[in-house]
């Protein structure tokens, strides 16, 4: 145990301007009298109907609905899939895209099941007809206009729809994306990419989606044409200013990265030297800074135009009430909802849509660095959110133990490790570690549009963390500056971990400041830098060790205890520092629920207490050597009954090592024991 491996990035699970699986449900549900019959019975009637704006209605009400997960199996056991399949092809553009959203939401609110079975229905074949007939529609007149056509409706709106719905589809189920590769749906996102300089918002879907299907897929790299690489080149090479185009760069980087074994080798360097300048850029802006100034301008723009708006606004309301029953419809087009997450912002809302893309860019940048950070090796932890909207949470729950060394680092290529340090982006990374900006978060809490940015904020420095973790275990000491520069670092992390109580309660953060802490002290313990905890800091180690909930967390508390006690144990006058250690592993191994983390604990008594005269006065002071003998048969005991059914192959490998272990150190402290007593 005892060594932590390097992270991975998946793509996430859905789409970041999509619904997350964690669905936002109605607060206020009335207990009224029981219904006689579910309106999805009557909605799913109304998509036959001959009228388009009654198509349209449904699809808008369906799309709503399906956001509450309690309502989706209603409509999955009425064939809700079929129903709205077949109006991906209606003959309105509005319909289109409204069909299109329902599927989105469906598809994003049910999670990986209704994905699958969506795939099985035979939602492809309609939404592939769709994609190809939008791509070709692009510069030309709408496809089959109606007479009732809003300035909405347009081609690629509904292509916006589709191409989500097709990302969610294939980010949830592997026969999706070998139906996309088959049907040539590439063609189709380099067509929305196409569109950039006049619908930003099109080709983000598109390169969201494109970063999803090109990750490990053979099939699609094996028969890559050189103008797609052109393309995506072309795209990272964009001057366009806005931080939605700065977030389609990035996405683009991450489909080059993904694509980078069919680089052409005379441009491999030159390529991926791109793609890391173009990850600098988001990550090296201040997104506290950013989001101040964009908030202020919104102010000063609202303030300018409130009387006007609210005049127009009212008179709107007065000119088009809404029939009793149809609430949510405005001009047959779903009203937007405080709590509907699925729709895009709105366009008036135009710098919290830009404070947005920024944050998603950032995040998605350092998602990237940690990967290319991390080694191929499919034995490497991954970390999959649970969502692709930026507000899902991640919290895994296990660890995987074994393996990956952090004292002998990944192999880097020199192209990628040359251009990580020419674009500073170790320094870059580390900024971003820092808690977000106080004025920022002050400034989102104050507003209910604005504070979702704060989760946001706090999740790109948990990336942060997590790419600080990868770069420490795939660079050399000297390259990141050497021993001073990694005792300042240790420094930094220690105040992050230890110094605001408030924030580290939260699990995600302390999970990956704990990991980068722990890959940090290692790689110092292995150079016999001077470390720089506290007794006061490593017995609030202990607490985290013994209170958190997250097993990875308590297993990284342990792991960092265990490098400590290890290094004190070659000082003088640390018996006392050795003892609080030696007391607090000790109660873990003998009360914690989880083998893995008393196996941790006793992986980590080994190292503290294996050799020294400090250790061994210590060891005697706190009775370790009973403790373990009384520890020993239990340990076993709960091994041979709880291991199976609980624990993977390699944790069960792990445990028994350390039953092994056990019985030997055992047998070392008798040893001594005996020869302190001759």
């Amino acid at each position: 145990m005892g060594k932590s491996k390097n992270k991975k990035f998946k793509r996430p699970q859905f789409s970041a301007d999509g619904l997350p699986v964690s669905l936002v449900k109605e607060e206020d549900v009335e207990e009224s009298e029981p219904a006689v019959e579910s309106p999805a019975a009557e909605l799913l009637d109304k998509l036959q109907s001959p009228n388009a704006d009654v198509r349209e209605y449904a699809c808008a009400s369906i799309s709503r609905m399906v956001q509450q997960s309690q309502v989706i199996p209603s409509f999955l056991q009425r064939d809700a899939v079929r129903c709205l399949g077949p109006l991906l092809l209606d003959r309105s553009l509005a319909v289109r895209e409204t069909a299109a959203g329902a599927l989105r939401n469906l598809s994003a609110c049910g999670g990986f099941e209704v994905c699958e079975d969506m795939v099985k229905q035979d939602v492809l074949t309609p939404l592939t007809a769709l994609l190809q007939e939008c791509s070709t529609a692009f510069d030309l007149t709408p496809l089959l206009k109606s007479e009732q056509t809003e300035q909405w409706h347009t081609v690629e709106g509904v292509a916006n729809e589709a191409v989500n719905l097709l990302w969610n589809l294939c980010e949830s189920c592997s026969q999706a994306v070998t139906i996309f590769n088959k049907a040539g749906l590439l063609d189709v996102l380099l067509r929305c990419l196409e569109q950039r300089s006049h619908n930003v918002e099109l080709a983000v879907s598109a390169a969201h989606c494109l970063h999803a299907v090109t990750e490990e897929n053979s099939e699609l790299l094996g028969g890559l044409q050189p103008s797609v690489l052109r393309l995506l080149e072309s795209v990272l090479m964009d001057n366009q200013s806005g931080m939605a185009n700065l977030q389609l760069r990035t996405l683009i980087a991450g489909a080059v990265w993904n694509l980078k074994g069919s680089l052409p080798a005379d441009r491999q360097a030159q390529t991926l030297s791109a793609v890391v300048a173009t990850l600098a850029q988001a990550v090296e802006l201040d997104s506290g800074l950013v989001i101040l100034e964009l908030h202020a301008a919104e102010t000063a723009r609202l303030r300018a135009t409130a009387d006007g708006v609210h005049e127009e606004a009212t008179e709107v309301m007065e000119q088009e009430e809404p029939e009793e029953g149809d609430g949510e419809m405005t001009n047959g087009r779903a009203a937007k909802r405080d709590n509907d997450v699925s729709d895009l912002l709105p366009a008036t809302d135009a710098e919290l849509r830009e404070a947005t893309a920024l944050l998603a860019a950032q995040q998605t940048s350092l998602e990237i660095i940690v990967n290319m950070c991390c080694s191929d090796d499919p034995s490497d932890d991954e970390w999959e959110e649970m969502s692709s909207s930026d507000e899902s949470e991640m919290c895994p729950d296990s660890m995987s133990e074994g393996g990956s060394c952090l004292l002998s680092p990944l192999c880097l290529s020199a192209e990628v490790h040359s251009a990580l340090l020419n674009h500073s982006i170790p320094e870059k990374v580390l900024r971003k570690t820092e808690f977000p900006s106080s004025a920022a978060v002050e400034v989102c809490n104050k507003s209910l549009a604005w504070k979702c940015l704060i989760k946001k904020m706090q999740r790109v420095q948990c990336r942060a963390l997590t790419c600080l973790h990868n770069i420490l275990s795939s660079m050399e000491v000297e390259a990141l500056g050497g021993a001073t520069a990694l005792q300042t670092l240790a420094e930094h992390l220690s105040k992050l971990v230890f110094g605001m109580p408030e924030v580290s309660k939260q699990e995600e953060f302390l999970d990956a400041a704990t990991s980068a802490l722990r890959s940090l002290l290692q790689i110092m313990a292995s150079r016999s830098i001077p470390q720089c905890i506290s007794p006061q800091q490593l017995m609030g180690l202990s607490e985290a060790a013994t209170r958190c909930d997250m097993v990875s967390v308590r297993v990284n508390a342990l792991a960092i205890l265990g490098i400590t006690g290890s290094t004190l144990a070659r000082e003088r006058n640390s018996v006392d520092s050795l003892q609080l250690i030696g007391n607090a592993l000790l109660e873990v191994a003998t009360r914690d629920p989880n083998m893995v983390v008393c196996g941790e604990a006793l992986d980590a008594l080994f190292d503290v207490f294996a050799d020294g005269k400090e250790a061994e006065q210590a060891a005697q002071n706190i009775r370790l050597l009973p403790a373990l003998k009384a520890l020993q048969p239990v340990f076993k005991a709960k091994l041979r009954k709880e291991g199976k059914g609980k624990y993977s192959q390699d944790q069960l490998c792990v445990l028994d090592n350390i039953r092994i272990n056990l019985r030997r150190f055992i047998g070392y402290l008798e040893s001594l024991d005996r020869s302190a007593s001759a």
